[in-house]
């Protein structure tokens, strides 16, 4: 059980070639094949994480994966769903935003990271993680889905604004938590880092 969530996770990120592949396959056979992977790899996202805490099987290399394996599918969607003409014009704006953020979250960690301070997910940060998964697995499915439920699309694209407004506020909330703590950092990189004390607290936004 211990080694588990990181089989989970190494499997999401084998599954990103079949996941593309599936936007090259001629018909609704390929969007539903690549839902299905989507869909997939959100779900083993989430119990991973369950398996991790309740069976206490945190490791160093899960915590490195994880969310690199998060954001690998998800700019892999994006960019899929760009290319296919799923998302254009002003629905650029939400897919190009959810890109900078995480390019942005995952400097701010790297950096506090050398000064030894975390930056935990915060309850809004999992909110938008999950309108944001719910929006792409939509709008993978919304060219297909339209033949079944009509307004799919514009329903998906809806979602995924207000995904992309969550994903402004926590990326600011980040940022500023970061920038409040390079203030404390010293800016010579041969400096010793400050150790985090046993009374310092995590930086939260």
């Amino acid at each position: 059980m211990s080694s588990l969530p990181n089989t989970l996770t190494i499997a999401r990120i084998a599954i990103i070639p079949l996941f593309v592949a599936g936007f090259y396959v001629s018909g609704d056979l390929g969007r539903w094949v690549a839902f299905g992977l989507f869909a997939a790899a959100a779900i083993t996202d989430a119990i991973d994480g369950i398996i991790a805490r309740r069976w206490q099987a945190v490791s160093s290399l899960g915590r490195m994966l994880d969310p690199i394996a998060d954001k690998l599918i998800v700019a892999a969607a994006l960019l899929m769903l760009v290319a296919d003409g799923t998302l254009e014009g002003v629905n650029l704006i939400p897919a190009l935003v959810i890109l900078c953020r995480e390019i942005l979250v995952s400097g701010l960690r790297e950096f506090l990271a050398e000064a030894a301070v975390s930056l935990p997910v915060t309850s809004v940060a999992k909110f938008k993680t999950v309108m944001q998964m719910v929006a792409i697995a939509a709008l993978i499915a919304a060219r297909p889905g339209e033949h079944m439920i009509t307004g799919v699309t514009g329903a998906s694209l809806i979602v995924l604004w207000i995904a992309a407004g969550l994903t402004l506020y926590t990326g600011y909330a980040y940022l500023r938590a970061g920038l409040r703590h390079a203030r404390t950092v010293p800016a010579d990189p041969h400096s010793p880092k400050r150790p985090m004390h046993r009374h310092q607290h995590p930086v939260r936004p």
